[in-house]
């Protein structure tokens, strides 16, 4: 296995014509884009594994009750990320609210003065001197 350190925007070159790129570092998570022909397949490895166990599951049990499907589709969606934990949406949901509320405290401009409360060196329409 060929080990690689890497900053995001950085790319790994795989034969002609896969690349690899990337994108984002955030604590322990990366993001990284691939690009390839369209022959390649590219899979997540927890994916595929979920899937290949759900089939196993379902081809030793015959048919399937509701229960048993539904425990199974869970299974599928959280090994997808289409379904989070509640507790883990909870605290990405307050991730991105306090997001939010940084970029709106940003973007906030500090209000100008009212020019009673400005000094001027000189006189002025206001009528307040220095």
């Amino acid at each position: 296995m060929l080990v690689l350190t890497r900053k995001p925007g950085e790319k790994i070159l795989i034969g002609d014509d896969i690349v690899i790129t990337v994108l984002d570092v955030r604590g322990d998570s990366i993001r990284i884009g691939v690009d390839a022909p369209r022959g390649v397949k590219i899979q997540r490895d927890e994916v595929l594994r979920a899937v290949i166990e759900a089939n196993l599951s379902a081809s030793r049990n015959g048919s399937l009750t509701d229960e048993d499907a539904e425990a199974a589709e869970a299974h599928l969606k959280a090994a997808l990320g289409l379904l989070r934990p509640p507790l883990e949406r909870r605290r990405r949901q307050q991730q991105q609210q306090q997001q939010q509320q940084r970029q709106q405290q940003h973007r906030r401009r500090p209000r100008p003065r009212h020019p009673s409360r400005t000094r001027h060196c000189r006189p002025c329409s206001h009528g307040i001197r220095a």
